[in-house]
């Protein structure tokens, strides 16, 4: 769609008409029907938990979907209208993957390192066939007994390889999980130090996606294709809380692999995929990141293997379009920005960012623009990308706009009049300048900025969430000046963000009566603790895309020595505490699968700055220069109702 004719729409006020609030009925979309292959296992009380499941006696096939034709949206046959998602002859596997490791270079930027391998491509059908495969014998053998298939060793690492770096691919490839004999994701951790397993064992799907592009990199392909694929087979299942079911399109949170006895033959078992939406979370909040992070492996699996038949299979391509649907639907918000609880991203416990939280509003606008390079040309796509255009210029004015912060902007806001009523008010959301805390005055930098956490009305969340602000500088959310600000301010505040273990997930800490009131009293979000200003190593790996992207590599080296220095000794912490990041968290599981991951991804970054383009999308200027300039030129939409284009013979 042209620039022009999008920023029209912008600003003629026009709603796509497949935005009503019928939308999650409408019957021109892609339905799933479950023939056989879908399982209830019993659960505690009378709940009853869709599993999929696959016998490992014999062959089976999984997941064969019954689905409604979408004009021209199955690839390459529209004569088919079963699709066959997978198939499998199961085989419990005796060991994780063969697959060989390199030497680390034992350096974090090395001019003359090897290029990887971003070329390889896969088979592209639209069935793919899992066959029983022979694995090869390794020292780090997976468990498949007590209960746990197909997770990682429960030994404690003990050396005997020639770097950091070795050694990481090690404990990665050793928290491998196994489904029907193929690879399907990571675990969360792998801590043997610790009874209590929780939820850890499980494969979550924002865990695993520095997992997923370690193995990108190293061109291990097979791995995600299998993530992608089955954790789309899990999003059309029917979700219900206490009666209630979430809209169409929602994400598991995680998965786990478990064995149980086959329907009518005690003795033999059959695996199955257990997914949580959130359900047996602790808050029982929905995960709004899992499918904007699923839409972005998707988009880097697609650039990095060169194989695109995946993201233009007919049930990946309504997979995007569900997920798209869920997060572009009408509201009583008057901000493009999406609304959500706490704790339904990383920062999945009560930190006070509930509203419009900067994560997800950085992740939303790269999973858009992610969505708009891969959906396919159809009747069933005009009106979604027509809507999708709208939300991505308006979303990228009101970050750039309202959610930046730097000494001018600070000055500006420390100035504001309040209570104005005017369709031409400076301070449109009536923000009091007395919420300008002392520790900003004195901590802004003079040169560089950021943005802010959370913006509504009456309030600005001044704290500097590093997820957020990382990713706005990935996806091009924010713009070239504001990325290299963003960076500026990281160094010049290296010693808080950074200090003896990168990085922090935000700053500064909740403390005192505000820690009380905003987190409850929780006892694992104490001040300078987990996400109340903890120390998360795994983000190493957005920091290093980030510099990448900017051309300042120095930076993400800087960070990466710092965090070889003592995080294979202190057995990959999932996170540390105190201001300086000095002491391993107190609840810190280790061997935390993403804090390995994390690692991989930074150093596989910083051999190879180019590979960073499959996570980057650049600002789209046209769109943006288009929609600034008209609405400098026309502040607001005429207000009146909508003129009907139908005409009436009276």
């Amino acid at each position: 769609m042209g620039t022009s004719e999008a920023v029209l729409h912008v600003l003629s006020g026009a709603v796509p008409q497949f935005l009503s609030s019928d939308m999650c009925s409408s019957n021109s979309d892609l339905v799933f029907y479950s023939k056989c292959h879908i399982k209830s296992v019993k659960k505690k009380g009378s709940r009853r938990l869709p599993s999929l499941k696959c016998s490992s006696m014999s062959g089976c096939q999984i997941g064969s979907y019954r689905c409604k034709r979408l004009g021209g949206g199955l690839h390459g046959n529209t004569a088919i209208d079963r699709l066959t998602l997978l198939r499998c002859k199961c085989q419990q596997a005796e060991s994780a993957s063969g697959v060989d490791t390199g030497k680390g270079n034992g350096a974090w930027f090395v001019d003359n390192a090897k290029k990887l391998n971003l070329n390889g491509s896969m088979n592209s059908e639209d069935i793919l066939e899992f066959k029983t495969v022979e694995q090869l014998k390794r020292e780090n053998e997976v468990s498949m007994s007590n209960g746990k298939v197909g997770t990682g060793t429960n030994t404690i690492f003990t050396g005997g390889v020639d770097s950091v770096e070795d050694e990481a691919w090690e404990l990665l490839r050793a928290s491998m999980v196994y489904y029907c004999g193929s690879p399907v994701g990571t675990i969360a951790a792998n801590d043997p130090t610790s009874s209590n397993v929780l939820n850890y064992d499980q494969v979550f799907i924002r865990d695993f996606i520095p997992s997923g592009i370690a193995f990108l990199l190293k061109g291990e392909y097979d791995i995600v294709r299998n993530f992608i694929l089955h954790t789309l087979q899990l999003q059309s299942w029917e979700k219900t809380m206490d009666c209630h079911s979430p809209g169409q399109g929602l994400m598991p949170a995680s998965f786990k692999v478990r064995t149980v006895p086959l329907d009518g033959d005690d003795s033999a078992t059959e695996e199955v995929l257990d997914p949580d939406f959130g359900e047996a979370a602790i808050g029982r909040v929905a995960p709004v990141d899992s499918g904007l992070w699923w839409i972005i492996l998707l988009r880097a699996y697609g650039k990095c293997s060169d194989d695109l038949s995946v993201q233009e299979r007919v049930d990946v391509q309504t997979g995007i379009k569900m997920i798209l649907r869920l997060c572009l639907a009408d509201g009583f918000d008057m901000f493009p920005t999406l609304l959500v609880t706490d704790g339904s991203c990383m920062i999945d416990r009560r930190m006070g960012i509930h509203g419009h939280p900067l994560e997800i509003q950085a992740l939303f606008y790269s999973a858009l623009l992610c969505a708009r390079e891969m959906l396919t040309p159809g009747d069933g796509s005009a009106d979604l990308i027509r809507a999708l255009n709208n939300r991505l210029v308006a979303l990228s004015f009101h970050i750039r706009e309202y959610y930046w912060i730097d000494m001018r902007k600070l000055n500006e806001i420390y100035r504001y009049k309040t209570e104005e009523y005017s369709y031409d008010a400076v301070n449109k959301f009536n923000i009091y300048p007395d919420q300008i805390s002392p520790w900003l005055v004195e901590w802004m930098p003079n040169k560089g900025g950021y943005l802010i956490g959370n913006l509504q009305p009456a309030h600005m969340d001044f704290r500097f969430f590093s997820l957020g602000n990382l990713w706005a500088v990935v996806s091009g959310l924010a713009t070239i000046d504001q990325s290299h600000a963003i960076l500026d301010l990281i160094e010049a505040k290296w010693a808080d963000l950074v200090a003896e273990m990168p990085f922090k997930i935000c700053y500064p800490a909740l403390e005192g009566q505000e820690w009380q009131i905003i987190t409850g009293c929780d006892p694992k979000n104490t001040p300078w603790s987990y996400h109340n200003a903890g120390s998360w190593p795994t983000l190493l790996w957005q920091l290093t895309v980030a510099c990448m992207k900017m051309n300042r590599p120095e930076l993400a080296a800087k960070a990466v020595s710092v965090a070889e220095k003592r995080i294979s000794k202190d057995k990959w912490p999932e996170y540390y505490d105190t201001k300086k990041a000095r002491f391993i968290g107190k609840q810190s599981r280790l061997f935390q699968t993403w804090s390995i991951a994390g690692f991989l991804v930074a150093k596989l970054l910083l051999a190879d700055p180019n590979a960073a383009k499959i996570l980057t999308t650049e600002e789209d200027t046209e769109l943006v220069n288009a929609f600034s300039c008209m609405i400098s030129a026309n502040p607001r939409r005429k207000r009146g109702p909508k003129r009907s284009k139908q005409t009436y013979i009276v």
